[in-house]
């Protein structure tokens, strides 16, 4: 006789029903903003007084069109025109090359010049200064067009496809989050978990180190899944998470479309890749930057990226030709394009991997990819000599110089440094256009390579796209594709209209009329208007390469004293021969139009001074107690202890059994300081740049009794005021301190040096990231039990 069935209780049944129901809504969570249309829907059901006259229905979950794609778009990072071999570069980039094989190459795309506005542009469709973004994210100003607050009217193409039934995701660089929300308190509307994407998993800075990054998962900081001694590099460990992402999401919804953003650090600085790749290119530039352009600029007009008619365009007069340098330096400026070629070659073939395993999963036959590469020209912002530390750093007072560099010769591309080019790399990589990164008015500064590889729908291919286009045109093209349009509103908030304009029809005919016909730029006040193929340009008087006086014409010279130049591109296409002079009626009329435009999309004031942005700390406190269990915190939401006078205490609540580890530190391999104890003995070491070390020890060892250690700085000089990305690191005295009497003190150089670590973070009891000291005993957590640190000013 079989078993009788246990009956459920009613309490039982409810459960069941509750269970059964949660794990439902957990397979069926949408998108707020794709919910959102469904939730305002009329209710289709009909509600009686009893069940049984009630008819129960549910939102209608957004639905992607039928045989809506699969897209992935790829944004590389400071990359000019002539990196990639597909465009005439030396990089050997075989992967980009086979995509422009399959799909179609433009050759007249443009950027805005730089990193944070052209990021937002391309994720808009509108005009970077209209999302908030008219200058870089680091230095923001108080007028609506540059306080890098994301405007809700231009919500990102994330956002929009999110109401039409996509899956969202972002990899990599971020940088368009306002630098005071970016903490473990948020608030967390601008992330991009805030803006549309579903999953984030990268940084938030402009650039970050590509051995030991800082990074995040949606919103929280984690540590680095590897060290450099393991293998662990960036660039693959991007690849992996955005593969093992479309992973899950096909076990859940394979027949629901995504949109991957995939941001690479590469292959701005620093310059980190692993040897093999670098061996690689071992001699491969020993002829210089001028030979250079002119073997790139034939192997363009090869490959019909460049007109057969285009001029080459002279070396600016601050550069130095290759045959005029010493030995030395050819010798450290060739080795410094070879590191750099190599992270171009490692991520394109990493990009290669990313793009060939995700066609071989579901939805990999209708994969649309977008490939821009580069965000901006060539980065000259290494200097005339190029750097072995971050850009922040030289002009916080880092160490540099041709015997800096030629010491540090054979470290570049690894971990111990910040390698960048020399500017004449960067010119030389815009080839044939002027100028480079920052400049807007010209096309050094605008012009990138753009791919479209969708199989099936981009046909001839050997033929070149030459179509005037800008990165604001990427999401209207996207949506046209699905055949969609924009909301006229976004989650009740009413949408400005796309600024850019659909590429579709040129991914079939190469004869697509040119539907951009209008585009205005500017950045730093370098700006630029195109019209029916005529450009007016003006740059403003300083040299991108030298960033310590660029600041101060940037913000001091008077933008209306720029001259003016006129190039007819339609016919010139590397802007090589200026009419201004031969037709000022045009140049005057063209200058107009970009005063209009300026006007309408809150272009003015030019070059507004980045000060008085908001801060997380009341910018007039001078007191700070942090508890024993916070997480790392970022610089930006610290007091500032760049140049003051200071005083950091911990309390100690038990000491080291031990007598070692770490009390305090900040900063990392790169640059920072750490409070330690060391076989009972108090120790602080200033590691300024990773170039230079200060050792202070007490000569006594610590009282068993001890209730707080600490330490004190005075500078040698007062600090000056600076603007934003300006602060010097300062000489003077350090003061170790034992319940509150000094026991030993010694004199450190260039304290503090943590701009240079990127986002490393203040840490109590431990070092996280990368770690500030060399020494065992300043790498291991303290093993006593911390109470309360206080940070003084005066």
């Amino acid at each position: 006789m079989r078993p009788r069935p246990r009956s459920f209780t009613s309490n039982r049944l409810i459960a069941f029903l509750t269970a059964s129901a949660l794990s439902t809504a957990a397979l069926s969570v949408w998108p707020s903003g794709a919910r959102a249309s469904s939730q305002t829907a009329p209710f289709a059901g009909h509600v009686g007084l009893t069940r049984a006259t009630s008819t129960p229905a549910f939102p209608t979950p957004v639905q992607a069109p039928q045989r809506a794609p699969n897209i992935l778009l790829i944004l590389i990072d400071d990359a000019g025109f002539a990196v990639s071999s597909a465009f005439g570069g030396a990089a050997r980039t075989p992967n980009i090359e086979r995509f422009a094989a399959e799909g179609v190459r433009y050759n007249r795309f443009h950027t805005t010049a730089i990193c944070s506005p052209t990021r937002a542009a391309l994720l808009t469709g509108r005009n970077h200064h209209q999302v908030g973004f008219g200058n870089l994210q680091d230095l923001a100003a108080g007028f609506p067009a540059y306080d890098t607050v994301w405007n809700p009217q231009t919500a990102s193409i994330a956002r929009i496809l999110q109401t039409d039934g996509y899956s969202t995701a972002a990899f990599g660089k971020w940088h368009n989050t306002p630098k005071w929300e970016i903490s473990p308190a948020g608030p967390f509307t601008h992330w991009p978990t805030g803006l549309g994407f579903d999953h984030f998993y990268g940084y938030m800075a402009g650039t970050d180190d590509q051995w030991e990054p800082h990074l995040y998962n949606d919103t929280t900081s984690i540590p680095a899944p590897g060290t450099p001694d393991q293998g662990y590099h960036l660039t693959p460990d991007l690849v992996n998470r955005a593969v093992a992402w479309v992973d899950d999401h096909d076990a859940a919804a394979a027949n629901r479309p995504y949109f991957l953003y995939f941001a690479t650090g590469a292959v701005h600085m620093p310059h980190q890749v692993p040897k093999a790749w670098i061996e690689r290119n071992k001699g491969r530039f020993d002829s210089g930057w001028d030979r250079y352009r002119e073997e790139a600029f034939t192997r363009q007009k090869a490959l019909g990226v460049v007109p057969q008619d285009a001029k080459l365009t002279p070396r600016p007069a601050g550069l130095p030709a290759w045959d005029s340098l010493p030995q030395d330096q050819r010798r450290l400026y060739a080795r410094q394009m070879e590191v750099y070629s190599a992270f171009m070659e490692e991520t394109d073939a990493e990009i290669g991997r990313l793009v060939d395993t995700l066609r071989k999963r579901p939805g990999g036959d209708n994969l649309l990819i977008f490939y821009i590469i580069g965000d901006n020209g060539g980065s000259a912002e290494g200097g005339i000599e190029g750097t072995i530390v971050n850009e922040t750093s030289k002009l916080g007072g880092a160490p540099e110089g041709l015997q800096v560099q030629l010491a540090n010769i054979d470290k570049l591309g690894g971990p111990d440094v910040a390698n960048n080019y020399a500017a004449g790399w960067a010119w030389a990589t815009t080839t044939p256009f002027k100028w480079v990164k920052q400049v807007a008015s010209h096309f050094g500064g605008t012009r990138n390579p753009l791919v479209v590889d969708w199989p099936g729908h981009t046909t001839e291919s050997g033929r070149v796209r030459s179509q005037f286009a800008h990165v604001n045109d990427i999401a209207p093209t996207i949506l046209d594709v699905i055949g969609k349009t924009l909301p006229k509103d976004i989650a009740g908030v009413e949408q400005i209209p796309f600024e850019g304009h659909s590429l579709k029809a040129t991914f079939s005919d190469p004869n697509a009329p040119e539907t951009h016909t209008e585009q205005y730029f500017e950045i730093f006040g370098n700006r630029a208007i195109y019209k029916d193929g005529w450009v007016a340009a003006a740059k403003r008087n300083y040299d991108p390469w030298n960033l310590s006086t660029a600041l101060n014409h940037v913000f001091g010279d008077n933008p209306d004293n720029d001259r003016w130049e006129l190039y007819h591109v339609a016919e010139d296409f590397s802007e090589a021969n200026d009419l201004a002079g031969s037709d000022p009626k045009r140049l005057e009329a063209l200058k107009a139009e970009f005063t209009r435009e300026g006007l309408r999309n809150n272009v003015f004031p030019l070059v507004p001074l980045p000060i008085g942005a908001p801060t997380i700390s009341d910018p007039h406190q001078n007191s700070f107690t942090y508890e024993p269990d916070v997480s790392g915190l970022p610089q930006n939401v610290l007091p500032n202890t760049v140049g003051p006078a200071h005083t950091l205490r911990t309390e100690i609540a038990k000491p080291s059994p031990t007598g070692s580890g770490v009390i305090l530190a900040e900063g990392g391999r790169l640059g920072g300081w750490v409070l330690y104890e060391k076989d009972h003995h108090l120790v602080f070491e200033n590691n300024a740049f990773g170039q230079h070390r200060d050792t202070i020890s007490s000569s006594g060892a610590l009282a068993a009794t001890v209730h707080e250690l600490g330490f004190s700085f005075t500078p040698d000089k007062p600090p000056t005021a600076a603007l934003p990305l300006a602060r010097r690191a300062a000489d003077g005295t350090i003061r170790l301190l034992a319940d509150g009497q000094e026991i030993a003190h010694g004199a450190v150089h260039l304290y503090p040096s943590v701009m240079a670590s990127y986002s490393e973070t203040f840490d109590i009891g431990q070092d996280r990231g990368s770690q500030v000291s060399r020494d065992p005993a300043a790498r291991k957590p303290f093993d006593g039990s911390l109470g309360q640190t206080h940070i003084t000013l005066p």
